[in-house]
């Protein structure tokens, strides 16, 4: 007969017989099996009439009203007496509690739950369920395969990005010069691919930032799945173009702005500190104005209010000549690819991307700067998958996000030995949006839930 303490406890298959306290004031509920329940054999499922013995275990359950339960279930041992089957003996089971279980199934359902959708580290998710790490982390484990998707989800746009796994090491071998130089004890990388368009999130990652990797991943999809990518977006990676060539010949590659944009404020920034170093002799510093401008140096003009913008032109202009004039022609430089990277996700015709690439090519290749020179063969050299990524209006920023995402996991976990498990945990923490672990329940304008008037309020309070 069911009573309200079963009901209470909410363990199927189980009846609370009796309630007590311990020393600590923590229940102490004792339980029974309920009537018709674990009485088939697992090997033959023939229903045993023969009880054998009496068995007592202790399963560790989750709290009750927020205290500690300690659960005592007494249960049969049943003989088979089926000929055909194997088994002479076993014991009563029900699903939340199964053979040979020390916890109950929805105290492992926590733990999983509680890393894979709650943000929480393994040894912080043992400790708050009172469990070792091997225990929370075989939990976690079997959430995350319950949970992702055992098929890569169909996708149109991929991202590939990759993510270094911890620092490098590095140490001093002789060369064949007869001097030292340094030598990669270990550098390892993470590539991860990224749904761009549909919110499937992290979809896998490969260890190892080579094109064989890539390949490999994208070749183990399915052939209806490698037909549907139809944009691909990368950094300036030679190993990624070389990859998606090879498996993905269909797909248009495109550049992520970022990167460029990345570029080329490295070559202002290298202009101006070679500048610096040939006419101050020494790196700058506080005091000389080209350094104080490095900040709003690499700044979009475009986005830059007047009041800032003059005054560093005027600054530059100010300058020693050999300091100024360098600076400020790789700067005009840089803003013309800024304005070309503009057009990005505006659907512009060829004529207006002509014009900003060909004003940029002519200042590019007057400025007379080996770094801004440096940087317009780049961008000749990926020209196509650039001018795709304007047409198109892709970017990256989703594989960016992602790898932010799987840094903040490794800095909670301080770090991770095992990259099965890294990769693991990266994918549960970068797929809660799709799986629904990140959506709020409020509405408003201000994310707020929604108050009901106070006439409404008082008429009912009537």
């Amino acid at each position: 007969m069911v009573n309200d303490t079963t009901r209470l406890l909410g363990l199927d298959g189980v009846e609370a017989v009796s309630v007590g306290l311990d020393a600590e004031r923590n229940p102490l509920i004792a339980l029974v099996t309920a009537a018709g329940e674990g009485r088939c054999c697992p090997r033959c499922g023939q229903q045993s009439q023969h009880p054998h013995s009496w068995v007592r275990t202790r399963p560790r359950d989750l709290p009750v009203a927020g205290r500690r339960t300690t659960l005592t279930w007494t249960k049969r041992r049943w003989r088979c007496r089926n000929t055909a089957c194997e088994r002479a003996t076993f014991t009563e089971s029900v699903p939340q509690i199964p053979p040979r279980a020390r916890l109950t199934g929805r105290l492992r359902a926590s733990i999983g739950a509680a890393v894979a959708d709650q943000g929480r580290t393994v040894i912080q998710a043992a400790r708050d369920h009172e469990v070792s790490w091997p225990i929370a982390q075989a939990a976690f484990a079997a959430h995350a395969r319950l949970a992702l998707p055992a098929a890569t989800p169909q996708v149109a746009r991929l991202g590939i990005d990759e993510i270094r796994r911890g620092k490098a090491r590095f140490r001093l071998v002789p060369s064949e010069a007869g001097d030292e130089r340094w030598d990669v004890v270990a550098d390892k990388w993470h590539v991860g691919m990224v749904d761009l368009g549909g919110g499937s999130g992290l979809l896998g990652q490969v260890e190892g930032r080579t094109a064989a990797a890539v390949s490999a991943w994208i070749e183990a999809q399915s052939p209806a799945w490698r037909a549907g990518v139809q944009v691909v977006a990368i950094d300036m990676c030679t190993v990624f173009k070389s990859a998606i060539r090879t498996s993905l010949p269909h797909a248009t590659l495109v550049v992520d702005r970022f990167h460029v944009a990345q570029l080329a404020n490295a070559a202002l920034t290298e202009v101006r500190r070679r500048v610096t170093v040939q006419a101050r002799g020494r790196r700058g510093r506080k005091g000389n104005r080209e350094w104080e401008l490095r900040n709003r140096l690499t700044r979009a003009g475009a986005r830059m209010h007047a009041k800032h913008l003059d005054p560093m032109i005027e600054d530059l202009r100010a300058l020693p000549a050999k300091i100024g004039a360098p600076i400020l022609k790789a700067w005009n430089v840089k803003e013309d690819l800024m304005d070309l990277l503009a057009l990005h996700g505006t659907h512009p015709d060829r004529t207006q991307i002509s014009a900003l690439l060909i004003r940029f090519y002519e200042n590019a290749a007057a400025s007379g700067l080996p770094e801004i020179q440096r940087l317009a063969g780049t961008v000749s050299t990926w020209w196509p998958e650039i001018l795709a990524a304007i047409t198109t209006g892709v970017t990256n920023a989703g594989s960016e996000g992602t790898n932010r995402v799987i840094k903040t996991d490794a800095r909670c976990a301080f770090g991770y030995r095992n990259p099965a498990n890294q990769r693991l945990r990266a994918r549960a923490a970068t797929t809660r949006r799709a799986r629904g672990h990140l959506t709020t329940h409020t509405s408003g304008r201000y994310a707020q839930p929604r108050r009901r008037p106070q006439t409404e309020q008082h008429g009912q309070a009537r």
